[in-house]
This record gives structure tokens, sequence and C-alpha cells, in this order.
């Protein structure tokens, strides 16, 4: 394998990876730079409805909103594969996200375990992520500590 593709995969892994520690650790403005200007994001096997095409901030913004009301989050990224086709690329990791809220009406932990693919381009700045599809494979756990975490802010 000559160095470029070396460099341009372990690049992209970084990148995937940088995702979920950016997001575990409220770091937004980090995350921002992960991401184009526009982002394609499937949620579809979590929340249904259709893929949306939205701008970066509004992205971390709802992230956000969603993480700040949770003690912990906790996302995991393995098993990763890149295929790379010139200035393009596609990465799929296994994940396990752990999200953490002690409350009074359930468990305080739900878990998501399932699959991410991921959409890449390179530009003059590096790699950037410019579509996110989740496909959930399981799930364990308070789903609502979501909605919980909504409403106690």
């Amino acid at each position: 394998m000559n160095d470029q593709l070396t460099r341009d995969r372990l690049e992209i892994v970084e990148l995937c990876v940088r995702m979920g520690w950016h997001l575990d650790h409220c770091e937004w403005d980090r995350l921002l730079e992960l991401f184009t200007d526009e982002i394609s994001l499937d949620y579809t096997s979590l929340n249904g409805g259709e893929v949306i095409e939205l701008p970066r901030k509004d992205v971390i913004e709802k992230w956000r909103t969603n993480r700040e009301g949770l003690t912990a989050t906790q996302h995991l990224i393995a098993n990763q594969v890149v295929n790379l086709d010139g200035d393009e690329a596609t990465a799929t990791a296994m994940f396990q996200a752990t999200h953490l809220l002690p409350n009074p009406y359930g468990a305080p932990t739900w878990t998501l375990g399932g699959r991410y693919r991921y959409g890449l381009i390179r530009t003059e700045a590096g790699w950037r992520i410019c579509s996110l599809a989740m496909s959930i494979i399981w799930a364990d756990g308070n789903r609502h500590i979501r909605d919980l975490a909504l409403e106690s802010r």
C-alpha cells in the first residue's frame, strides 16, 4: 500500500473517532471542524422520517441540545473499514453509544449499538465528513432519558 493511501486511511479513521470524542466532551467548536458546510444526515433507523440535508451548525446545535441535559455520553467507534475513491471516501464503523441520566422514572442509561456510514470528501483543509448514516442494530435501557434531559434544561 502506498504512503498516501495509508495517510488518507489514518486521517479518515481519526476524523471519525474524533466525532464521538468531541461529542462526548461537549467540544462543539471542534466538532464543526470535522464536517463540510452541509451534511446529509440519515437517522431514519432511530427516528423514522427522511434523510435530511442541514448546515453543519444546525446539526451540531441539535447534538448539543440533546447532549447537554445528560450527565454523560460515551460513543465507542470500532471495526472501521475505509474505501477510497480519489477525493471521495466512505468509512463504515460499528458503534456503541451510551447515554447517562440518573432519574426517578427508570433506568439511568440508554445504549444503542449499530453501524455508522460516513461519506467523506477531501478539502484543502483535509478530509471532512459530508454525510452520516446511523443504522441501529440493537438498543437497551431507557430511551426516554433523552426526553427527560431536554425537560431538565
